[in-house]
């Protein structure tokens, strides 16, 4: 039997009047009262066409339970649909359930299609659409996988008179920020904008979230200001967000800071922000840091749980302090954490990386052991550490061990790790061989394998088959979509470029087609990349070949690449090695203006030929340079212009002291730099001056670099200063450095020209102590001499 809403309305009123009754089974009533309205909205939808006008006459004893409930029970789809656009009329009506069940309808039934035409019917009725009724379409879409649909559907809300709300922007973010289509979403975001939207806090995750993906934590924290201005809180969610890009980043000063601001804004710190913190540190190796975090993490109530150890194991073998992981190992035993195939893999990695590939090998074992079962990452993780060993046939036969597994398979990077370690160890034809095997076992060569062999065959100086393979990616690619791009009158040449043409097409409503756009440039297949770009590069300035190189760098820029320090550095490096120094000036000038900021390696590259061309006022501003790009902004800037001053003195001591202080200070100390200039300078012919760097570094307990001490014996004996040559040697023995056998013999043919025989033998005494092969060190005249004598007692005893 139907009853009608008088009906409904009329039981109603009895359950009101029986107040008594009521309070005592309040529940009991609630529930039939929601049972009959619910029965009444199906019959409304099964019998009434259309059912609009029918059900707006039940909408006031409507809830979002009962709302819940009528889609649960809807078996025609059609009519489902239909009853939720009717019920985005009401925000009341609204919930994450019914949401949730629209869109179970339309990704399990394949309803996309019907819900469409319900959206046309509707349309063509002139009855008004909401928002909400998108929102839930381009989620749904997200959910299937279909990014381009979503957006299709955002951009037809136009054609249905229907306005997007923040809600909906927030659900076309989303799936832009997850794409990596981020470009996109911030030129959607500025339209937002412009069109009055406020945004709210998820539009502010969302947008957080794709700044610190793409690695852009200033641009993020500038975004949670603008966020705070507005008045609206951040959670413990935004928060873990940037302290991961932080941490990602290397700001690892301004984690303490922004951890001190969350705590005080009264956000909880949960376990997924400890971990976060733990993990980053553990992952730059400052062991130091995440154990003070830990201890107060722990004073919060945080409880180390399996991701926590597993940070702090992998943190340990990153800073060489694999001795302590056993310890902790313990630990977590008797905490009653259970290892799994994630730690696991990082105890695997980690034993290979410290050259313990034995203890490796034991752990893959002992997974089997406790019922785990290895992995591929735990396998490549091994045939890595095999690999660099050189024990090709281990890796081989590990190889053949996971082709037998029904539950794991060779990835690409299994083959890539046997293709790099062939090739390390001059086996290119084997090399050749598993790569051209790759697709026919069914797994393609990914970017990173083509590197790997094109890398091999550049070092075996075979640039010729290394630009065939290159030629070969090439061809796989679809015709270039950046020489399009890069000619005509609106020119795609950079990012900014490219940024503004998502803007225009964003203005013009054409969000389709600036999102293919993007994914046509990021969905290429595998094509060269900027690796693939610099290794090739780095072999043609290897082989002198620098009209090859350049080539090679304009090539790149015209298909879409960018130029990266490597890239520049490699360049900057062969041109100087043909004696192209201004040439190398202007690519350095080049990468600065371009916005690319010179690494560590194209600094040491510079100060390097700048010395050995007798430059050393020139590469002592580079230094200065260097040292200002490792700080941060104003920080220890007065020592730095006081060296500067130092230096400008003639005081090259006092200058080198300053920077050696704040570099131990800060903990940032790179040995490289101060070898490069000790170097220069006894190149110069400056002995005396590299002897006073040597002793500052030595008073500083820093050990000088084997290089750097060859360098001083050569200089100091030249100069007839063979005193401190022979204390520079003396060192090298006490801190146990092989010098090669012609430095060796040069400094005692010098001591024996002087006649200082006594201190040659003894210094050759105490070679054979530090163990040094005598008969392979001691060439003619010196081993005729030694030999001819009986040492009993040195002068130095």
């Amino acid at each position: 039997m139907n009853f009608t809403p008088q009906f409904h309305r009329s039981v109603l009123n009895f359950i009101a009047t029986r107040s008594c009754f009521r309070c005592l089974h309040a529940n009991l009533f609630s529930t039939a009262q929601d049972f009959i309205i619910s029965n009444e909205v199906l019959t409304v939808l099964e019998t009434v066409n259309p059912m609009e006008d029918a059900l707006e006459k039940i909408a006031p004893f409507l809830s979002r339970e009962i709302v819940s409930d009528v889609l649960q029970k809807q078996r025609r789809p059609e009519l489902g649909f239909r009853f939720f656009i009717w019920t985005t009329r009401r925000r009341s009506f609204c919930s994450r359930d019914s949401r949730n069940l629209v869109m179970d309808m339309l990704v399990k039934d394949d309803g996309f299609d019907t819900y469409w035409k319900i959206l046309e019917e509707l349309k063509n009725s002139s009855i008004q659409i909401h928002s909400p009724t998108f929102t839930v379409l381009i989620e749904a879409y997200a959910k299937s996988g279909l990014a381009e649909k979503a957006l299709e559907s955002f951009g037809r809300m136009k054609d249905f008179d229907c306005k997007p709300d923040v809600h909906t922007y927030n659900s076309i973010l989303h799936v832009m920020v997850q794409k990596e289509v981020f470009l996109l979403a911030l030129a959607v975001y500025n339209r937002m904008l412009k069109l009055g939207y406020n945004p709210n806090q998820s539009t502010f995750v969302i947008l957080i979230h794709g700044f610190c993906k793409n690695g852009k934590t200033g641009d993020a924290l500038k975004v949670f200001d603008e966020m705070t201005q507005k008045g609206i809180p951040p959670n413990t969610k935004i928060y873990t967000i940037i302290l991961s890009s932080m941490c990602k980043a290397k700001r690892t000063d301004d984690v303490h800071g922004f951890l001190n601001t969350m705590m005080a804004s009264g956000c909880y710190l949960d376990s997924i922000t400890c971990n976060v913190v733990l993990d980053g540190f553990c992952k730059l190796g400052q062991m130091d840091e995440a154990f003070a975090f830990l201890q107060l993490f722990e004073k919060e109530g945080y409880v180390l749980g399996l991701k926590g150890y597993s940070s702090l194991i992998h943190g340990l073998f990153k800073a060489n302090r694999y001795d302590e992981v056993p310890v902790w190992l313990n630990k977590m035993l008797k905490a009653c954490v259970e290892p799994d195939v994630v730690l696991y893999s990082i105890l695997i990695r980690g034993f290979c990386q410290v050259d313990m590939v034995d203890h490796a090998s034991n752990m893959l074992n002992e997974m089997t052991q406790r019922g785990l079962s290895p992995d591929t990452y735990c396998y490549n993780a091994l045939m890595k550490g095999f690999c660099e060993k050189g024990l090709l046939d281990k890796a081989q036969s590990l190889l053949l061990e996971i082709s037998k597994k029904t539950d794991c398979f060779p990835t690409s990077s299994t083959y890539t790790i046997l293709i790099c370690g062939m090739c390390r160890n001059g086996l290119l034809d084997e090399a050749r061989q598993i790569f051209n095997q790759m697709e026919n076992l069914g797994c393609s060569p990914s970017i990173i394998t083509f590197n790997a062999l094109i890398d091999g065959l550049c070092k075996a100086g075979q640039l010729e088959e290394a630009c065939h393979l290159f030629y070969k990616m090439e061809i796989a690619k679809n015709p270039s979509l950046f020489l399009r791009l890069s000619q005509g009158s609106e020119r795609v040449m950079d990012p900014a470029s490219l940024q503004a043409m998502v803007e225009r097409l964003c203005e013009s409503g054409l969000i389709l087609k600036a999102y293919n756009l993007l994914m046509q440039l990021a969905d290429s297949g595998v094509v060269p990349d900027i690796t693939t770009y610099n290794i090739l590069i780095n072999g043609f300035c290897k082989a002198k070949n620098i009209n090859g190189a350049y080539k090679l760098f304009k090539d790149l820029q015209i298909k879409g690449h960018f130029p990266d320090a490597v890239t520049y550095g490699t360049l900057i490096d062969g041109l100087y090695r043909v004696d192209r120094e201004e040439d190398a000036s202007r690519v350095f000038d080049h990468m600065v203006n371009n916005g690319c900021t010179p690494s560590s390696a194209v600094y040491k590259s510079l100060m390097t030929w700048l010395c050995r061309k007798g430059k050393l006022s020139v590469a002592f501003s580079i230094w200065l340079k260097y040292q200002r790009s490792r700080l941060p902004p104003s920080r220890e800037d007065e020592t730095l212009k006081l060296a500067e001053e130092h230096f400008e003195k003639g005081k090259l001591e006092d200058a080198v002291r300053c920077l050696l202080e704040m570099n131990i200070k800060l903990k940032n100390l790179d040995i490289a730099v101060y070898t490069i200039l000790l170097i220069g300078l006894c190149q110069a012919r400056k002995s005396d001056e590299a002897l006073k760097i040597f002793h500052v570094l030595k008073e500083q307990q820093v050990d000088v670099t084997p290089p750097s001490c060859v360098m001083l014996i050569n200089g100091l004996s030249k100069d007839g200063n063979l005193e401190m040559a022979v204390d520079i040697f003396l060192y090298t023995l006490e801190k146990r450095f092989m010098l090669r056998p012609r430095i060796c013999n040069q400094l005692f043919r010098s001591l024996l020209s002087q006649d200082k025989r006594k201190t040659v033998f003894e210094l050759i005494n105490r070679m054979g102590s530090a163990g040094y092969d005598l008969d392979e060190y001691l060439h003619p005249p010196i081993s005729t001499v030694w030999n001819k004598q009986e040492i009993h007692v040195g002068i130095f005893q």
